[in-house]
């Protein structure tokens, strides 16, 4: 075993969950020989035992790992230099909870949006806007609701619609959404700071710590 000299791929990805506490390396790492036994051996190495929350680990502590089987192997690490694994116990959250979230928040995003999208018109005085431009054209000053509120009203839906690329689960282009775009740049800076985190206050899995059972809350 320790004569094969083969070439062990690892891909680590920033944050990856988890459903069980006891985890393999080939459950949270995308791994690759040319040698199917080494292959297999690797994926079975135990990487954590009775985790609970996060932990943070060093792709150090992996290739050491590796390594203690296979001393003659290569090891290279295509992915990131730390990472995520995310265990939560099942059923922690209930399904109504999860709707009442869901429920709240958009509710509190549709007036949140409402009395922003108020306070703009009320800033620029849009009803004076729209009366002089209709005076402008017709001649004459409106008499009540006019076409320019309509459009207005109707532009202001669809350019919502068009920005967000988004209208219920049906997208119009294959391109994120602003929100997708803004939420994953938001995880990778909430990941980030987590692996800086862990790694300051020495709570990281590192390549010198020899217990596997370890663990964080959120």
């Amino acid at each position: 075993m320790a004569s094969n000299s083969e070439t062990i791929y690892i891909k680590a990805g920033r944050n990856t969950e988890v459903k069980k506490p006891d985890i393999t390396l080939g459950e949270v790492l995308e791994i690759t020989c040319v040698n199917p036994s080494m292959e297999a051996k690797v994926r079975s190495l135990r990487l954590l035992k009775g985790i609970n929350g996060r932990v943070a680990v060093s792709v150090l502590k992996v290739v050491s790992m590796i390594q203690e089987v296979y001393p003659n192997a290569e090891v290279q690490s295509i992915g990131e230099p730390d990472f995520i694994v995310t265990y939560e116990e099942p059923g922690k959250g209930s399904r109504f909870m999860q709707s009442v979230k869901v429920v709240f928040v958009s509710v509190l995003s549709f007036f949140g949006a409402a009395f922003s999208i108020m306070a703009f018109n009320n800033d620029v005085d849009a009803p004076k806007l729209f009366d002089q431009i209709y005076t402008q054209i017709m001649g004459n000053k409106p008499d009540g609701f006019t076409i320019l509120e309509l459009t207005y009203s109707l532009g202001l839906a669809v350019g919502i619609l068009i920005f967000f690329n988004h209208f219920g689960k049906k997208k119009f282009t294959v391109d994120p959404t602003p929100m997708e775009v803004e939420m994953r740049l938001y995880e990778n800076d909430i990941q980030t700071t987590l692996i800086e985190t862990y790694s300051r206050k020495e709570r990281e899995l590192h390549v010198d710590q020899t217990d596997s059972s370890c663990g964080h809350r959120k």
